[in-house]
């Protein structure tokens, strides 16, 4: 049986480990052809996970919202999908636009694609430097009240912006990275998104892969694989990285599970209103990764797990510096 877990102070109880989808429209090289990634789906809600991640802007023309609209149609009222609004894509490049009328008009294409009446959860993709995050949380209001929406959250935002965003319409959920690979969230945003009742999901529970233990110094990633561009995949770091993933290993070994379970089952374990939403896109990778709902880690093995991190200084950032990406985040 999938336990069951609470997103904060809410109402909503979704599965422990959620399901990741972007990468079945992007980033990770070669595409899955649309009818496997919907059974992938279908098997996914079979082994009792109901919480899906997608945004509109991921993939080509909204690909990932309406390939997840189309397999989730059947499980209507049984699942939830969270969806994100705030990022454009114009003349091949991101943009960041939150203003009311452009929330409004994602909100409806979002419904339309979803084949969904309300949106569970729709979180800003990433704060508009340009609209006050008052503002975007206004809008919020209003559409909860219309029903368009039932809750919302932010994504990679700071902790000022989530405490001015929450006073005006509370938050359900703040989405952002967050892995043994990189624990910045434990400085100031865990501790305040507690005091507040907001829960947390971090994506790349597995550091985008490197936590699992299937890449090495000599791994090479495709030109359509972002990894290629990411500071912490280049060759020299992923040497130096690999004693994180020797620890995991350790550990893994001790307790008859896999590395990418004990990466999860310390997300996990650290409070229990977080929930993971790795993506794959193979099958029993995703049998694998829901194992670690049963991977107990005790207070003695989280402590000396903790302590053993915090001895390793992981090299290479998550962004490329001074990138927009780099600079999107924490704001």
């Amino acid at each position: 049986m999938m336990k069951k877990r609470k997103l904060g102070k809410s109402e909503i109880e979704v599965s422990a480990i959620g399901l990741g989808c972007m990468g079945m429209s992007q980033s990770f090289g070669p595409l899955p052809e649309k009818k496997d990634a919907i059974s992938f789906i279908h098997a996914a809600v079979d082994r009792g996970v109901n919480f899906f991640d997608t945004a509109e802007v991921y993939g080509q023309s909204h690909h990932n919202e309406e390939l997840v609209g189309e397999a989730l149609a059947p499980f209507k009222g049984k699942v939830l999908i969270a969806t994100k609004f705030g990022i454009k894509v114009i003349g091949g490049k991101q943009v960041l636009d939150s203003k009311p009328d452009v929330i409004r008009q994602s909100v409806d294409g979002s419904l339309k694609r979803l084949k969904i009446e309300t949106i569970d959860l729709i979180y800003q993709h990433r704060v508009d430097p340009n609209v006050p995050i008052e503002e975007v949380a206004g809008v919020m209001q209003d559409l909860i009240r219309e029903g368009k929406i039932r809750h919302w959250g932010l994504s990679e935002a700071g902790v000022e912006t989530i405490r001015r965003a929450h006073a005006v319409q509370p938050l359900t959920a703040i989405e952002s990275e967050y892995s043994m690979m990189w624990r910045s969230p434990e400085k100031e945003l865990l501790p305040a998104i507690e005091e507040l009742g907001i829960g947390f999901v971090p994506f790349a529970p597995l550091g985008k892969g490197f936590l699992t233990g299937t890449i090495d110094k000599n791994t090479t990633f495709g030109t359509d694989d972002f990894r290629s561009k990411q500071p912490r995949f280049q060759s020299e770091n992923l040497e130096v990285n690999q004693v994180l993933v020797d620890l995991i290993k350790q550990v893994a070994a001790e307790k008859k599970a896999t590395p990418a379970q004990i990466a999860l089952a310390w997300v996990l374990a650290q409070k229990p209103w977080i929930v993971p939403i790795p993506g794959t896109r193979k099958l029993e990778r995703l049998e694998e990764n829901l194992g670690a709902v049963d991977v107990e880690l005790t207070a003695k093995e989280l402590t000396d797990l903790n302590d053993a991190l915090s001895s390793i200084e992981v090299l290479g950032d998550r962004y490329p510096a001074g990138s927009e990406y780099a600079n999107r985040t924490g704001k």
